[in-house]
């Protein structure tokens, strides 16, 4: 039989103080009644909770509360200034930046394209690299060093090896190395976390569109297409960290890898990927500049026209409908996630038309309910979700580390 943990003092502070620290960052300012009726703590204990979080630099006090009757009650909230985090967006075109404080407050963001660099020699190793985040980190200073930084790049770190998988070395070389965000870490002296794209968004939209659902699925149907999976309100990366690479899923009428090579146009890339999606419209007399224009052009024709052209559109909006459909009945079937949502650029362009197709078509080829609806995240999602791990990781760290007594640390 196992035994009891025991309610030490130093683990009920701990407990009070961290359940103090997410009201205030749930709520935002709160006085010690306000506190003492959410936590059920008697004040003189929220008072002593208080103090010490006062003396750790992690609460600081927020003014007084006027226009109420009665004694005018002092308020408290997060120091914003214990701890930053960064997060930032990596293609092989150009680079994003965004910075935060501990609360998730945005104190700035930049973007840039990725700058023309000489070839480098086979043994350079990581510092270049490390040079070219440091210098795009640098476009969004924060007060202190960042406490995590998390990288979203094209590709899924191993964790049995640390190094990036599932990305080609024409995009990536520099960063196809083993221990990855060890080296990186050690490299930039702040711990950095190296994360897919698209399980990043799958991590903005857990508050957005997925926030009733803990099991779901995220497409990203954009120029390449990635997937990410959620389960039981996690996020699943397998035992090799290649969960959702469903570009690379094998599908009937498409090429394999055997027939392209691992990095060639083969399965479900091949069939529903952008160039795929745009070459497919214009068989049906859709024109565009690239294939979000061919996708919205047809959308339009579809909606807002009559005729042989409507009709013609409609017919290929089907046709991507079931193409992209045939991949998710596979992955559906698998998973039976309750929601299904659609990301990346060509899901924006075709919008709830599209997704209403594609929820028809799966529902004749996979015995699934899962609802489909389109990805609510505005900003760049691979930013937000790697802000959020980013602030999961630090707030964990530094709330950790802070909420023992001076006598204890």
């Amino acid at each position: 039989m196992t035994e009891p943990v025991r309610g030490t003092p130093r683990l009920v502070r701990a407990i009070n103080d961290r359940s103090a620290l997410h009201l205030l960052l749930r709520h935002g300012p709160l006085t010690r009644p306000e506190i003492s009726k959410l936590t059920g703590l008697s004040k003189p204990t929220v008072s002593q909770v208080l103090a010490r979080l006062e003396e750790s630099g992690l609460v600081v006090g927020n003014g007084l509360r006027t226009g109420q009757p009665g004694r005018v009650p002092e308020t408290y909230r997060i120091n914003p200034a214990a701890a930053y985090v960064a997060a930032v967006d990596v293609t092989p075109e150009w680079i994003a930046v965004r910075a935060a404080d501990i609360t998730g407050t945005v104190v700035g963001e930049a973007e840039s394209p990725v700058p023309s660099a000489p070839a480098q020699p086979r043994d350079a190793g990581v510092e270049p690299l490390v040079e070219a985040l440091r210098s795009a980190l640098a476009r969004v200073p924060t007060p202190e060093p960042p406490r995590s930084v998390v990288i979203g790049v094209q590709g899924a770190v191993d964790p049995t090896t640390g190094r990036l998988e599932y990305a080609s070395e024409e995009d990536m070389a520099a960063w196809l190395v083993p221990d990855l965000d060890r080296l990186l870490s050690e490299g930039l002296g702040i711990p950095v976390r190296v994360e897919n794209d698209v399980n990043l968004a799958a991590v903005a939209e857990q508050a957005h569109t997925a926030a009733d659902c803990p099991d779901f699925v995220l497409l990203w149907a954009d120029e390449g297409l990635g997937a990410a999976l959620v389960i039981g309100g996690r996020l699943h990366r397998g035992f090799f960290g290649g969960a959702g690479e469903v570009g690379y899923l094998p599908l009937p009428g498409a090429a394999t890898a055997r027939d392209a090579g691992r990095y060639g146009h083969h399965g479900y890339q091949e069939l529903a990927g952008g160039d795929a999606v745009c070459a497919l419209l214009r068989t049906y007399g859709v024109a565009g500049a690239d294939f979000p224009d061919v996708v919205a052009e047809a959308v339009r024709l579809a909606t807002r026209t009559s005729g042989t052209r409507a009709e013609k559109a409609e017919a290929g909006l089907r046709a991507v409908a079931t193409r992209l459909a045939v991949g998710l009945a596979s992955i559906v079937t698998v998973v039976d996630p309750g929601l299904v949502v659609l990301a990346g650029r060509l899901s924006a362009a075709g919008g709830d038309h599209l997704r209403e197709l594609v929820e028809r078509e799966l529902r004749v080829l996979a015995h699934s309910r899962a609802r489909i609806r389109l990805s609510a995240v505005k900003s760049n999602p691979v930013l937000s979700g790697a802000l959020d791990l980013a602030l999961t990781d630090a707030r964990e760290e530094v709330f950790g580390a802070a909420v023992q007594s001076p006598g204890e640390r």
